[in-house]
């Protein structure tokens, strides 16, 4: 990618980790209402040794939390995605320092809300521009690469605990709200970015050789090619079709929009993958 093009990632991921950063301070930690994910399970951690002694803030946990997962990201998904996921985390922790954990309103109501929906635009912006925010983003990766495992049962049961656990340690009314934040979360995403892990991409092309060709060495995903005819011009075109996942999109339409500016493209959400999509797989 170009210069350019890196910058604005770049950009996009420090104003994703000032929203996740101002969402915990402002809304979620000072009314105890869980997050997703291993950014949930941090705010759980770090609630529980508050009246302790030996007491850590959510965002050192969660950096340090995401430690292994960004090692384990680095050796089985690829560079640069571990490289902004684990710069995204850094940097949700230094502005999580900076901005005081200060409520802006008492009613949890709102905190759960506002919390939520702010949070979910800064996840949802930092996916849409090729990146993540870490945490399970990057587990749902490396088991996509792995042995294309579904993501959505690891992630119902991990929820679920969160949710449980706020009901156990904090109250069942903080349990409902936490729900209610996961739920508003998933909503705001679905609407910026998508909270589908499978996409399918359908590429109609005159260049198909050369768009599939710069796919594959970019992408570990199997290519099925059709024929095709436009309806306008009567030439023959070929379409193809690539099944990916949420974060391999925004590098999918880059390959796209440098090899075949006119190539038109579909992508549509995908509810289940049957047997595996990987590039060792190519029909």
């Amino acid at each position: 990618m170009s210069v350019y093009q890196e910058i604005k990632v770049l950009t996009i991921v420090v104003i994703g980790a000032v929203l996740n950063a101002a969402a915990l301070n402002l809304f979620l930690i000072p009314a105890k209402v869980l997050s997703s994910g291993v950014t949930g399970i941090a705010q759980l951690i770090s609630a529980l040794l508050e009246p302790s002694s030996f007491h850590i803030s959510t965002g050192i946990l969660l950096l340090l939390m995401n430690i292994p997962v960004a090692w384990a990201g680095w050796i089985k998904v690829g560079h640069r995605f571990t490289l902004y996921s684990l710069i995204s985390v850094v940097l949700t922790t230094f502005f999580m320092m900076l901005i005081p954990v200060r409520p802006l309103t008492s009613d949890i109501l709102l905190n759960a809300v506002f919390g939520g929906v702010l949070q979910a635009t800064g996840v949802g912006l930092t996916l849409k521009f090729g990146a993540s925010t870490g945490g399970m983003d990057i587990v749902a990766m490396i088991l996509s690469r792995a042995k294309d495992r579904p993501i959505g049962g690891y992630m119902f049961a991990l929820n679920a605990v969160i949710i449980l656990s706020a009901g156990f340690f904090f109250g069942w009314r903080r349990a409902l709200y936490t729900l209610l934040q996961l739920y508003v979360s998933i909503r705001v995403i679905d609407a910026i970015h998508t909270r589908y892990v499978k996409l399918t991409a359908w590429i109609v092309t005159n260049k198909a050789k050369e768009v599939q060709q710069a796919i594959y060495a970019q992408l570990s995903r199997g290519i099925t090619k059709l024929p095709a005819k436009g309806g306008f011009t009567n030439k023959d075109k070929e379409v193809l079709m690539i099944v990916i996942t949420r974060y391999e999109l925004y590098e999918l339409k880059h390959v796209i929009t440098e090899t075949d500016p006119e190539a038109f493209t579909n992508v549509v959400e995908t509810t289940a993958v049957f047997g595996l999509f990987r590039k060792e797989s190519r029909s």
